[in-house]
């Protein structure tokens, strides 16, 4: 790992009623993100505008971050800094007075998408790098795989197979475990870049495909072809439930929700679930709860979609996942960290994570 990394692991706060982020995690070197990215999302690419020139209708203006930035979608927001928090009871959910344990940082974008190991690590995509770090429960981190072309999410199906979004010029959906293999490159004959803006999040499912977003809802089937669904939807993280059935979508500071058909096409989106401010990543848990990740914290929504209450943060969150040995820990990839001279610095990641009475779903990493 590059020097730039710094892992830690911080003893659980020993306030009872509000906790700040315990010791303040180690803050990164000076200069730790003067050097320019080794990887780039595709908008920030000097060959994209060529590209996109042998598009047949041009995509919308606007919609790609580029360098340093993170995929398409409302749920985005800038570092804030460590805050202090206190976690109330959610009946069934999380006990009250837990805290939030640091794990693990690194300067860069460090993208959406982590999911839980069976190990009881975790997976978290570097898009700056092009790796994805594998962290064990204790956040020491290894590299699992290279060469991601920019990888941003990752999402494991039923039958273990691992998939990441590609963000790097020429986007693709690619299956990286058992073997590697592009799932889909193209829609309607051309590339994916054609659809504008940076591709995000996705969730596989057990029949080979997975769903995708990058300013719609797709979803690649398992010999590749892309099919958008929805109507006014600006989508970011998504998930689907656990009898893949229902497939989940932020939409801002609700959910949009799709029916799924055997042959997994969408039909009979619907609203479901409010929340303040804009959703961005997705997870579930075994009883068919729904959690998003917003800049102020996890929230929790019932099966049908009453909001159950907010777990607070130290940081703005990007994403979150159980994973640990029972799957009883919640994870998530926070915005931010600071600078030895006490700046803060957007463009970095840390992971933390807490105890939890709910355990997420068994039969899938998410």
């Amino acid at each position: 790992m590059s020097s730039r990394v710094i892992v830690a692991s911080v003893v659980a706060a020993l306030y009872p009623v509000v906790a700040l982020a315990q010791g303040q995690p180690p803050r990164l070197p000076v200069g730790a993100t003067a050097a320019p990215p080794a990887s780039v999302q595709a908008p920030a690419d000097p060959g994209y505008e060529a590209l996109i020139k042998t598009c047949k209708t041009a995509p919308p203006a606007g919609r790609g971050r580029g360098a340093g930035g993170r995929g398409g979608g409302r749920g985005a927001a800038p570092a804030q800094g460590i805050r202090e928090y206190k976690v109330t009871e959610i009946p069934g959910v999380i006990a009250a007075g837990q805290t939030w344990q640091f794990l693990w940082q690194e300067a860069g974008n460090n993208g959406d998408g982590i999911v839980g190991t069976d190990d009881g690590g975790l997976l978290l995509a570097q898009n700056d790098n092009s790796r994805v770090i594998r962290l064990d429960r204790n956040g020491r981190p290894t590299t699992a795989y290279t060469d991601t072309h920019t990888g941003g999410a990752l999402s494991i199906n039923k039958k273990g197979a691992t998939f990441i979004v590609q963000r790097g010029l020429r986007a693709t959906v690619t299956q990286l475990a058992p073997q590697r293999r592009v799932l889909a490159n193209s829609y309607q004959g051309e590339p994916l870049d054609c659809i504008g803006g940076v591709i995000n999040d996705l969730t596989a499912d057990s029949r080979g495909g997975a769903y995708f977003t990058m300013g719609g809802v797709y979803y690649a089937d398992p010999k590749g072809v892309v099919t958008k669904y929805g109507q006014d939807v600006t989508p970011n993280g998504i998930v689907l439930s656990a009898d893949e059935k229902t497939l989940y979508v932020t939409d801002g500071p609700e959910l949009a929700v799709f029916d799924v058909q055997a042959d997994g096409a969408l039909t009979n989106q619907r609203a479901f679930g409010k929340y303040e401010g804009n959703g961005d990543g997705l997870s579930i848990d075994s009883m068919g709860r729904v959690y998003v990740t917003t800049n102020l914290g996890v929230v929790v929504l019932s099966p049908e979609g009453k909001n159950l209450g907010t777990i607070p943060t130290p940081r703005g969150i990007i994403t979150g996942a159980f994973g640990g040995p029972d799957k009883k820990t919640f994870f998530i990839l926070a915005r931010g960290a600071t600078d030895n001279d006490g700046t803060e610095v957007a463009n970095a990641a840390q992971v933390w994570s807490i105890p939890m009475i709910a355990q997420g779903y068994r039969g899938r990493a998410k």
